[in-house]
């Protein structure tokens, strides 16, 4: 063996030694992912978080500038390269304006979104240390822009009545001395327009929402730290989205929120949880011995707006919503049934199918033609998160019922 050789086997032996561990941790110590082991070996940091955790809407608000404006130079660079010519037309209509425009508008919505995250940062005691963020999360800080729109806008309005009454006359039947002693589940909350709106009536409502992303924006909103007035907060949230506009002026429109000013209270509890981890409630002393209370375990009513078809296992959702009711408790559904793509979905169920699955499950389902005409089934032709002004429309034919866990 030459004194050149050696040197080489030492090399064999540093790389062949780290790669020998990790077989034998494999053989003899509990199953642990491959991308735990790229990590040891390479130091690449790999985020294990969640994509709607804490940590990565953190990170998304706090990036959502950086990340619209590379996406803005993107665009820049795609127009300069065409000819001269065409570019000559281009200024002619006012493109470069428009692309200024745009970053502008970045500028602004970049204000909110960084408000969101030092308020979480704050709230959650955050380092100022974001994870990695990609387009994805920039598309759900965009979402959840749009969710002032449809939830906490003047605009909004329309949109949230023609969802909002089919649900709030069933609640408003109730008389109103029996409220204060009734809960109410909002799972799949959003920015928390809906259960407001049911607090407001004097239900005991807990909104749930498993997505940081919404839910650091409503805390946004209903932090006094963060908003003091009605429409305080001004955004563009529409500016991202070029096509199937009419005009500039509709595509940069600002939007002013919340058209009213929300608080947390007593009655209104958020919950920012997966939904299938919930338990039941605990009644209270009072509660439990008011006569206008219900008895037994569990909600008085669970609210479901826009929501089922959010499930991955359909079947654990309406279980979890029966399990979580009181015998004798209410669950009232509005909604399509738009499942999550790519296979995500264990099954992918017709309307029939899904309220055959409802009453399988032990629910009674208000039927129509019957004397209470709020709780009797309809379709409610709607639109979620829509842009009034644009040139395009997506109509959902959804589904509303109320049905009641058999007591």
């Amino acid at each position: 063996m030459t004194e050149s050789t050696v040197p080489i086997l030492d090399i064999l032996l540093a790389l062949l030694f780290p790669l020998l561990i990790v077989l034998v941790g494999r053989r003899f110590l509990p199953p642990f992912p491959w991308s735990d082991v790229r990590q040891l070996l390479t130091g690449f940091r790999i985020s294990t978080s969640h994509p709607f955790s804490l940590t990565r809407a953190y990170s998304s608000y706090l990036k959502y500038g950086l990340l619209s404006k590379q996406e803005a130079a993107a665009m820049e660079r795609s127009y300069v390269s065409i000819g001269r010519a065409h570019k000559h037309l281009g200024f002619k209509i006012g493109y470069p304006r428009k692309l200024n425009r745009f970053k502008e508008a970045i500028d602004r919505n970049t204000a909110t979104a960084t408000a969101i995250a030092a308020l979480a940062a704050q709230e959650f005691s955050l380092e100022d240390t974001p994870c990695e963020t990609n387009q994805t999360d920039l598309g759900r800080v965009r979402e959840s822009l749009k969710h002032f729109v449809r939830d906490w806008s003047e605009e909004g309005a329309r949109e949230r009545d023609k969802i909002f009454r089919p649900i709030l006359r069933v609640l408003e039947q109730v008389p109103v001395s029996e409220r204060a002693g009734m809960r109410v589940l909002v799972p799949g909350s959003g920015l928390g327009r809906l259960a407001w709106e049911i607090s407001q009536l004097g239900f005991i409502t807990k909104a749930v929402e498993f997505s940081y992303f919404m839910t650091l924006a409503m805390r946004f909103l209903f932090s006094p730290d963060t908003t003091t007035k009605a429409n305080q907060h001004h955004i563009q949230p529409f500016a991202h989205w070029f096509s199937h506009q009419r005009s500039n002026e509709a595509l940069f429109r600002t939007v002013a929120a919340p058209d009213v000013v929300p608080r947390f209270s007593s009655r209104l509890e958020l919950i920012e949880d997966d939904f299938l981890k919930l338990r039941h409630p605990t009644r209270d002393a009072t509660s439990s011995t008011d006569s206008s209370a219900s008895s037994g375990p569990g909600y008085d009513f669970i609210v479901t707006l826009f929501f089922v078809d959010t499930s991955i296992n359909i079947f654990s959702t309406i279980e979890k919503i029966y399990y979580l009711l009181r015998p004798g408790g209410v669950w009232i559904n509005l909604g399509p049934l738009l499942w999550p793509g790519s296979a995500q979905a264990k099954a992918e169920l017709s309307l029939d199918e899904v309220m055959h699955l409802v009453q399988e499950i032990g629910f009674s389902v208000c039927p129509s033609g019957g004397t209470d005409e709020v709780r009797a089934p309809q379709t409610v032709e709607c639109e979620y998160t829509s842009d009034k002004n644009a040139m395009m429309r997506w109509i959902y034919r959804a589904e509303f019922w109320v049905a009641t866990k058999e007591p």
